[in-house]
Parts: C-alpha cells; structure tokens; sequence
C-alpha cells in the first residue's frame, strides 16, 4: 500500500509541473515583439515598471527592451531611454526629413493696412506725417508689426526739431507686390479706373499743406484710408 501511495505522489509530479508551465514567460523575441508594440502605441515613454505591468507574467521587460534596442541600432527610428522610460524616436540624422515649412497667413488690421500705405506713398514720412494723415493717432504695436514683417524700415532722421526718425518701405515690400520702386505704385487715377477710390476724397482726407485738386498732386493717396 505505502508503495502505491509513493508511486501515486510520484506520478502526480508533472501534473504540477504542467500547472506550472502554464505561466513561462513567452519566447524573449516574443517578449521584444510586446515590447515594440506598446512603446510604438505610446505617445509619452513608457517605464520598465509599465511595461511589467502590461506583458505576461514571467516576462523581463528590462532585457526585452534592450535586445530591441540593439535591433534598432542604424535604422531609420531607434529605441531610447529617457529618463527612466523607454520611447522609440526618429534617428537624429534623419530630423531633417519631418521638418515642414509652411506659410502663416496673416491678416493686417486696418490701421496698419492704412500705416503702410501711407508709408507706401509718402516716403520717407514721420510717425507724427502719417498721424495727420490719418487723422488718428498711431499705437507703437501697428509700427512693430510692420517692421518685423520687414515691410517698413527706419529711414533717415528730420534736419528738424528733435530729429525725428523717418519711415521707408523695403525691398521684401516692394517684392511682395512686385514692384520695382515705390514709384511703380498706382497713381490716383488707376485706382479710381479699379473701382478702389471714390471720384473726390472726403474732406479733411488730403494731408496738410495739400490742395483739394487731385490731379495737382497725382500721387497723394489719401483716400485709401477712408471708410
């Protein structure tokens, strides 16, 4: 009896041995395959505690990620610790590739509309010319934006009281609407033949010092900055 009961426990050894083998960890390949899956999914870098927490029991995420690492190594995307997480990223040599130059559309307001227009058409001109032009005053942001844009640059200094700075427009304006000199810019009569002038300018639109007669001075545009 007791040698049937030996032989029994002895025979009952691989089944626990079965039950075990149910949890292995799978193949190290199979574990590099879980571990490129999730890093390739994650927009953030995973940790070696996420990535245990995510593969099957038994699994080694640490030499996982490592062999996957020297997989990738001269490919056109690598494997990287940052920190102490795990992401897969672009070779830096290749940067290069998924850099993209686009055009920002930017939409004058209208005073600075107005400003480079006058700018445009009496060059070189004073801050305070282009404010009695106007008839308003003009904010330092409406200046900035043009000259940043480098539509308008600083001209030559007034031989006047304080010596004030003069405004210019610059060759990137003159290339934007093809022209090839301020003088190129339409006279009054052409934009009144384009519909973009009425006949005679509202009162007090001229700048000073200027008659009201349009045709003396062909090429004062005052008119374009009016409602």
């Amino acid at each position: 009896m007791e040698d049937q009961i030996m032989d029994g426990q002895s025979q009952s050894a691989p089944v626990r041995e079965d039950t075990d083998s149910l949890f292995d960890a799978p193949p190290m390949a199979e574990q590099e395959r879980m571990v490129e899956a999730v890093l390739f999914a994650s927009a953030e870098p995973v940790t070696l505690r996420d990535l245990e927490s995510r593969m099957p029991h038994g699994c080694n995420p640490r030499e996982a990620v490592e062999h996957l690492r020297k997989r990738y190594e001269g490919r056109g995307v690598r494997v990287v610790r940052l920190g102490d997480a795990w992401a897969i990223r672009t070779a830096p040599d290749l940067g290069f590739l998924m850099q993209k130059e686009t055009t920002e559309l930017r939409k004058l307001s209208r005073a600075a509309i107005e400003t480079l227009a006058i700018v445009a058409y009496h060059q070189p001109v004073t801050r305070t010319e282009i404010e009695e032009i106007r008839g308003v005053s003009v904010s330092r942001g409406t200046i900035d934006q043009l000259m940043e844009m480098n539509w308008i640059r600083l001209g030559r200094r007034r031989m006047t009281p304080g010596r004030p700075v003069t405004f210019v427009v610059t060759p990137d304006f003159l290339d934007h609407f093809g022209l090839e000199s301020a003088r190129d810019l339409p006279g009054l009569k052409e934009l009144r033949a384009a519909g973009l002038l009425e006949n005679r300018p509202p009162p007090g639109s001229l700048p000073l010092g200027q008659s009201g007669d349009e045709d003396d001075e062909p090429e004062e545009q005052a008119e374009l900055f009016e409602e």
